[in-house]
Protein backbone atom coordinates (compact mmCIF):
# COMPACT_ATOMS: atom_id res chain seq x y z
CA UNK A 1 0.00 0.00 0.00
CA UNK A 2 1.54 3.36 -0.98
CA UNK A 3 2.22 5.99 1.63
CA UNK A 4 0.64 9.44 1.35
CA UNK A 5 3.67 10.88 -0.48
CA UNK A 6 4.00 8.09 -3.03
CA UNK A 7 0.75 8.94 -4.80
CA UNK A 8 0.79 11.35 -7.73
CA UNK A 9 -1.75 14.11 -8.29
CA UNK A 10 -3.40 11.94 -10.91
CA UNK A 11 -3.60 8.93 -8.58
CA UNK A 12 -5.05 11.10 -5.83
CA UNK A 13 -7.65 12.44 -8.24
CA UNK A 14 -8.59 8.86 -9.15
CA UNK A 15 -8.89 7.95 -5.49
CA UNK A 16 -11.25 10.90 -5.05
CA UNK A 17 -13.14 10.39 -8.31
CA UNK A 18 -16.48 10.32 -6.45
CA UNK A 19 -15.78 13.69 -4.81
CA UNK A 20 -16.14 17.26 -6.11
CA UNK A 21 -13.32 18.19 -8.49
CA UNK A 22 -11.64 20.55 -6.06
CA UNK A 23 -11.15 17.86 -3.40
CA UNK A 24 -7.94 16.36 -4.81
CA UNK A 25 -6.26 19.78 -4.86
CA UNK A 26 -7.49 20.41 -1.34
CA UNK A 27 -6.03 17.14 -0.08
CA UNK A 28 -2.78 17.61 -2.03
CA UNK A 29 -2.34 21.05 -0.48
CA UNK A 30 -3.13 19.62 2.95
CA UNK A 31 -0.44 16.99 2.63
CA UNK A 32 2.29 19.21 1.20
CA UNK A 33 1.68 22.81 2.26
CA UNK A 34 -0.03 22.27 5.59
CA UNK A 35 1.87 19.04 6.34
CA UNK A 36 -1.35 17.57 7.65
CA UNK A 37 -2.24 13.92 8.06
CA UNK A 38 -5.54 12.96 6.39
CA UNK A 39 -7.30 12.61 9.73
CA UNK A 40 -6.25 16.18 10.62
CA UNK A 41 -7.82 17.78 7.53
CA UNK A 42 -10.85 19.21 9.28
CA UNK A 43 -11.93 21.01 6.10
CA UNK A 44 -12.90 17.56 4.77
CA UNK A 45 -16.00 15.57 5.76
CA UNK A 46 -15.32 13.12 8.59
CA UNK A 47 -16.13 10.10 6.43
CA UNK A 48 -13.63 11.22 3.78
CA UNK A 49 -10.92 11.85 6.40
CA UNK A 50 -11.38 8.32 7.67
CA UNK A 51 -11.30 6.88 4.17
CA UNK A 52 -8.11 8.73 3.27
CA UNK A 53 -6.42 7.73 6.52
CA UNK A 54 -7.08 4.08 5.62
CA UNK A 55 -6.10 4.43 1.95
CA UNK A 56 -2.95 6.52 2.59
CA UNK A 57 -1.36 5.29 5.84
CA UNK A 58 2.06 6.66 6.85
CA UNK A 59 4.97 4.90 5.19
CA UNK A 60 7.18 5.54 8.23
CA UNK A 61 6.53 4.10 11.68
CA UNK A 62 8.72 5.60 14.41
CA UNK A 63 10.38 2.91 16.54
CA UNK A 64 12.83 5.17 18.37
CA UNK A 65 13.17 8.90 18.94
CA UNK A 66 15.92 10.62 20.88
CA UNK A 67 16.75 14.22 21.76
CA UNK A 68 20.14 15.86 22.30
CA UNK A 69 21.82 19.27 22.42
CA UNK A 70 19.17 20.70 24.70
CA UNK A 71 16.41 19.60 22.34
CA UNK A 72 18.05 21.11 19.24
CA UNK A 73 18.81 17.68 17.74
CA UNK A 74 16.20 14.95 17.22
CA UNK A 75 16.93 11.54 15.76
CA UNK A 76 14.33 9.06 14.62
CA UNK A 77 14.59 5.42 13.63
CA UNK A 78 11.68 4.56 11.33
CA UNK A 79 10.41 1.14 10.34
CA UNK A 80 9.16 0.79 6.77
CA UNK A 81 6.33 -1.43 5.58
CA UNK A 82 8.68 -4.34 4.85
CA UNK A 83 10.45 -4.05 8.21
CA UNK A 84 13.51 -2.18 6.91
CA UNK A 85 14.77 0.60 9.16
CA UNK A 86 16.09 4.03 8.33
CA UNK A 87 17.24 7.08 10.26
CA UNK A 88 16.41 10.79 10.07
CA UNK A 89 18.00 13.64 12.03
CA UNK A 90 16.55 17.11 12.64
CA UNK A 91 18.95 19.86 13.71
CA UNK A 92 18.00 23.35 14.84
CA UNK A 93 20.54 26.18 14.61
CA UNK A 94 20.10 29.88 15.38
CA UNK A 95 19.87 30.74 11.67
CA UNK A 96 18.34 27.62 10.12
CA UNK A 97 16.59 24.30 10.70
CA UNK A 98 18.02 21.34 8.79
CA UNK A 99 16.90 17.76 8.31
CA UNK A 100 19.26 14.99 7.23
CA UNK A 101 17.36 12.29 5.33
CA UNK A 102 18.12 8.75 4.20
CA UNK A 103 17.73 7.61 0.60
CA UNK A 104 18.37 3.90 1.08
CA UNK A 105 17.93 1.34 3.83
CA UNK A 106 21.57 0.47 4.35
CA UNK A 107 24.28 1.21 1.81
CA UNK A 108 26.26 -0.78 -0.74
CA UNK A 109 29.26 1.57 -0.98
CA UNK A 110 31.28 -0.26 1.69
CA UNK A 111 33.23 2.70 3.10
CA UNK A 112 35.33 1.29 5.95
CA UNK A 113 34.63 3.91 8.60
CA UNK A 114 30.87 4.21 8.01
CA UNK A 115 28.44 2.44 10.32
CA UNK A 116 25.80 2.25 7.58
CA UNK A 117 28.26 0.87 5.05
CA UNK A 118 29.36 -1.82 7.50
CA UNK A 119 25.72 -2.92 7.88
CA UNK A 120 25.26 -3.56 4.14
CA UNK A 121 22.48 -2.71 1.70
CA UNK A 122 18.79 -3.60 2.08
CA UNK A 123 16.89 -1.60 -0.54
CA UNK A 124 16.27 1.76 -2.19
CA UNK A 125 13.72 4.10 -0.65
CA UNK A 126 10.83 5.37 -2.71
CA UNK A 127 10.49 9.08 -3.42
CA UNK A 128 7.55 9.19 -1.02
CA UNK A 129 9.52 7.59 1.79
CA UNK A 130 12.21 10.24 1.33
CA UNK A 131 9.68 13.10 1.24
CA UNK A 132 7.82 11.79 4.27
CA UNK A 133 11.00 12.06 6.37
CA UNK A 134 11.07 15.77 5.54
CA UNK A 135 7.40 16.17 6.40
CA UNK A 136 7.82 14.46 9.78
CA UNK A 137 10.80 16.69 10.56
CA UNK A 138 9.03 19.85 9.41
CA UNK A 139 6.10 19.07 11.70
CA UNK A 140 8.47 18.46 14.61
CA UNK A 141 10.32 21.73 13.93
CA UNK A 142 7.24 23.89 14.46
CA UNK A 143 6.86 26.74 15.22
CA UNK A 144 10.11 27.24 13.34
CA UNK A 145 10.16 26.61 9.61
CA UNK A 146 12.29 23.83 8.18
CA UNK A 147 14.72 25.57 5.83
CA UNK A 148 17.32 23.05 4.66
CA UNK A 149 17.38 19.42 3.55
CA UNK A 150 20.61 17.45 3.25
CA UNK A 151 20.63 14.03 1.61
CA UNK A 152 23.41 12.79 3.88
CA UNK A 153 21.68 10.05 5.87
CA UNK A 154 21.72 6.32 5.26
CA UNK A 155 22.53 5.28 1.71
CA UNK A 156 24.09 6.75 -1.42
CA UNK A 157 21.62 9.22 -2.98
CA UNK A 158 23.06 9.03 -6.49
CA UNK A 159 22.83 5.22 -6.48
CA UNK A 160 19.08 5.79 -6.08
CA UNK A 161 19.06 8.68 -8.52
CA UNK A 162 15.55 8.61 -10.00
CA UNK A 163 13.76 8.38 -6.66
CA UNK A 164 16.09 10.89 -5.01
CA UNK A 165 15.55 13.41 -7.78
CA UNK A 166 11.78 12.83 -7.75
CA UNK A 167 11.89 13.67 -4.03
CA UNK A 168 13.92 16.82 -4.77
CA UNK A 169 11.29 17.95 -7.28
CA UNK A 170 8.48 17.26 -4.80
CA UNK A 171 10.27 19.15 -2.01
CA UNK A 172 10.88 22.11 -4.29
CA UNK A 173 7.62 22.22 -6.21
CA UNK A 174 5.10 21.07 -3.61
CA UNK A 175 6.64 21.73 -0.19
CA UNK A 176 8.08 25.04 -1.37
CA UNK A 177 11.71 24.52 -0.33
CA UNK A 178 14.36 26.45 -2.24
CA UNK A 179 16.58 24.29 -4.44
CA UNK A 180 19.53 26.27 -3.09
CA UNK A 181 18.73 24.89 0.36
CA UNK A 182 18.81 21.26 -0.82
CA UNK A 183 22.16 19.43 -0.70
CA UNK A 184 22.84 16.04 -2.24
CA UNK A 185 25.82 14.12 -0.91
CA UNK A 186 27.72 11.41 -2.75
CA UNK A 187 30.85 9.34 -2.24
CA UNK A 188 31.61 9.87 -5.92
CA UNK A 189 29.01 8.23 -8.17
CA UNK A 190 30.27 9.93 -11.32
CA UNK A 191 27.33 9.11 -13.64
CA UNK A 192 24.99 10.63 -11.05
CA UNK A 193 27.09 13.79 -10.77
CA UNK A 194 26.98 14.16 -14.54
CA UNK A 195 23.21 13.75 -14.51
CA UNK A 196 22.94 16.39 -11.78
CA UNK A 197 24.86 18.78 -14.02
CA UNK A 198 22.05 18.52 -16.55
CA UNK A 199 19.18 19.19 -14.15
CA UNK A 200 17.39 22.53 -14.03
CA UNK A 201 17.15 22.86 -10.24
CA UNK A 202 20.40 24.30 -8.80
CA UNK A 203 20.84 22.02 -5.80
CA UNK A 204 24.10 21.86 -3.87
CA UNK A 205 26.55 18.98 -4.24
CA UNK A 206 28.71 17.62 -1.42
CA UNK A 207 31.30 14.96 -2.25
CA UNK A 208 32.46 12.72 0.60
CA UNK A 209 36.13 12.73 -0.38
CA UNK A 210 38.24 11.74 2.66
CA UNK A 211 41.42 11.22 0.63
CA UNK A 212 42.98 13.05 -2.32
CA UNK A 213 45.25 10.34 -3.64
CA UNK A 214 43.91 7.24 -5.32
CA UNK A 215 45.84 4.74 -3.22
CA UNK A 216 44.38 5.91 0.10
CA UNK A 217 40.95 6.65 -1.32
CA UNK A 218 40.77 3.15 -2.84
CA UNK A 219 41.14 1.88 0.72
CA UNK A 220 38.71 4.27 2.44
CA UNK A 221 36.10 4.58 -0.34
CA UNK A 222 36.06 1.42 -2.50
CA UNK A 223 34.01 3.14 -5.24
CA UNK A 224 37.18 5.10 -6.07
CA UNK A 225 38.49 2.01 -7.85
CA UNK A 226 35.73 2.45 -10.40
CA UNK A 227 35.77 6.26 -10.53
CA UNK A 228 39.28 7.46 -9.59
CA UNK A 229 40.00 11.01 -8.56
CA UNK A 230 40.80 12.36 -12.02
CA UNK A 231 37.43 11.12 -13.32
CA UNK A 232 35.63 12.41 -10.22
CA UNK A 233 37.25 15.85 -10.50
CA UNK A 234 36.22 16.11 -14.15
CA UNK A 235 32.59 15.32 -13.26
CA UNK A 236 32.68 17.85 -10.40
CA UNK A 237 34.00 20.53 -12.77
CA UNK A 238 31.16 19.75 -15.16
CA UNK A 239 28.64 20.14 -12.31
CA UNK A 240 30.12 23.44 -11.07
CA UNK A 241 30.21 24.91 -14.58
CA UNK A 242 26.65 23.87 -15.38
CA UNK A 243 25.00 24.72 -12.06
CA UNK A 244 26.94 27.75 -10.89
CA UNK A 245 26.69 26.31 -7.38
CA UNK A 246 29.51 25.87 -4.90
CA UNK A 247 30.93 22.40 -4.50
CA UNK A 248 31.75 21.01 -1.06
CA UNK A 249 34.20 18.29 -0.12
CA UNK A 250 33.51 16.35 3.07
CA UNK A 251 36.67 15.16 4.81
CA UNK A 252 36.41 12.87 7.85
CA UNK A 253 39.66 13.38 9.75
CA UNK A 254 41.21 10.10 10.92
CA UNK A 255 44.24 10.27 13.18
CA UNK A 256 47.42 9.43 11.30
CA UNK A 257 45.52 8.36 8.18
CA UNK A 258 44.43 11.50 6.32
CA UNK A 259 45.31 14.41 8.65
CA UNK A 260 48.98 14.93 7.76
CA UNK A 261 50.42 18.05 6.05
CA UNK A 262 50.88 15.98 2.89
CA UNK A 263 47.15 15.11 2.95
CA UNK A 264 46.28 18.81 3.22
CA UNK A 265 48.54 19.55 0.24
CA UNK A 266 46.89 16.87 -1.90
CA UNK A 267 43.44 18.09 -0.91
CA UNK A 268 44.34 21.69 -1.75
CA UNK A 269 45.59 20.73 -5.20
CA UNK A 270 42.25 19.04 -5.89
CA UNK A 271 40.00 21.65 -4.27
CA UNK A 272 41.51 24.90 -5.57
CA UNK A 273 40.74 24.50 -9.30
CA UNK A 274 37.16 23.55 -8.42
CA UNK A 275 36.82 26.42 -5.90
CA UNK A 276 35.49 23.81 -3.50
CA UNK A 277 34.70 24.46 0.14
CA UNK A 278 36.00 21.81 2.55
CA UNK A 279 34.03 20.58 5.56
CA UNK A 280 36.32 18.91 8.09
CA UNK A 281 34.71 16.31 10.37
CA UNK A 282 36.72 14.69 13.20
CA UNK A 283 35.82 11.00 13.15
CA UNK A 284 35.03 8.72 16.06
CA UNK A 285 35.82 5.02 15.53
CA UNK A 286 33.28 2.40 14.54
CA UNK A 287 33.55 -1.14 15.92
CA UNK A 288 34.56 -2.30 12.43
CA UNK A 289 37.19 0.42 11.91
CA UNK A 290 38.86 1.05 15.24
CA UNK A 291 40.95 4.15 14.66
CA UNK A 292 41.01 7.44 16.51
CA UNK A 293 39.48 10.62 15.29
CA UNK A 294 41.99 13.42 14.80
CA UNK A 295 42.67 15.38 18.03
CA UNK A 296 41.35 18.93 18.14
CA UNK A 297 44.79 20.55 17.92
CA UNK A 298 45.64 18.60 14.79
CA UNK A 299 42.24 19.43 13.29
CA UNK A 300 43.02 23.12 13.78
CA UNK A 301 46.45 22.75 12.20
CA UNK A 302 44.98 20.91 9.23
CA UNK A 303 42.40 23.65 8.74
CA UNK A 304 45.05 26.36 9.00
CA UNK A 305 47.24 24.51 6.51
CA UNK A 306 44.37 24.43 4.00
CA UNK A 307 43.77 28.12 4.59
CA UNK A 308 47.43 28.89 3.89
CA UNK A 309 47.11 26.93 0.64
CA UNK A 310 44.14 29.02 -0.49
CA UNK A 311 41.32 26.63 0.41
CA UNK A 312 38.31 27.72 2.45
CA UNK A 313 37.70 25.12 5.16
CA UNK A 314 35.49 24.89 8.21
CA UNK A 315 35.38 22.38 11.05
CA UNK A 316 31.93 20.92 11.37
CA UNK A 317 30.50 20.97 14.87
CA UNK A 318 29.43 17.50 15.99
CA UNK A 319 25.76 17.22 16.86
CA UNK A 320 23.90 14.53 18.79
CA UNK A 321 26.82 12.30 19.73
CA UNK A 322 25.06 11.18 22.90
CA UNK A 323 22.16 9.83 20.80
CA UNK A 324 24.29 8.24 18.05
CA UNK A 325 23.16 10.89 15.57
CA UNK A 326 25.56 10.01 12.77
CA UNK A 327 23.90 7.81 10.21
CA UNK A 328 23.76 4.10 10.87
CA UNK A 329 24.77 4.34 14.51
CA UNK A 330 21.48 4.12 16.30
CA UNK A 331 20.10 1.37 14.09
CA UNK A 332 23.29 -0.63 14.58
CA UNK A 333 23.18 -0.16 18.35
CA UNK A 334 19.50 -1.14 18.46
CA UNK A 335 20.31 -4.27 16.49
CA UNK A 336 23.29 -5.44 18.52
CA UNK A 337 23.30 -3.40 21.71
CA UNK A 338 26.27 -1.39 22.96
CA UNK A 339 29.45 -3.10 24.02
CA UNK A 340 30.62 -1.85 27.42
CA UNK A 341 33.58 0.46 26.98
CA UNK A 342 33.37 0.37 23.19
CA UNK A 343 33.47 3.84 21.60
CA UNK A 344 30.54 4.41 19.28
CA UNK A 345 30.73 5.42 15.66
CA UNK A 346 30.35 8.53 13.75
CA UNK A 347 28.86 6.78 10.76
CA UNK A 348 28.93 8.45 7.37
CA UNK A 349 29.91 12.05 8.14
CA UNK A 350 26.66 13.91 8.48
CA UNK A 351 25.59 17.54 8.30
CA UNK A 352 26.65 20.35 10.52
Amino acid sequence: MPGPYDVTRQELAQLLADQPGYRSGQVWDGLHRRLARPEEMTDLPAELRSRLATALPPALTPVDQRLADGGDTTKWVFALEDGSRIETVLMAYPDRVTVCVSTQAGCAMGCQFCATGQAGFTRHLSAGEIVEQVVVAARAARPRRLSNVVFMGMGEPLANYDRTWAAVERLHGDLGLSARHLTISTVGVVPGIRRLAGETLPVNLAVSLHAANDSLRDELVPLNRRYPLAVLAEACEQYVTASGRRLSFEWALIDGVNDRPSDAGELARLARPLRAHVNLIPLNPTPGYAVRGTPAATVARFRDRLDSLGVNATVRATRGTEIDAACGQLAARRASGPTPGQPVALGRPGPG
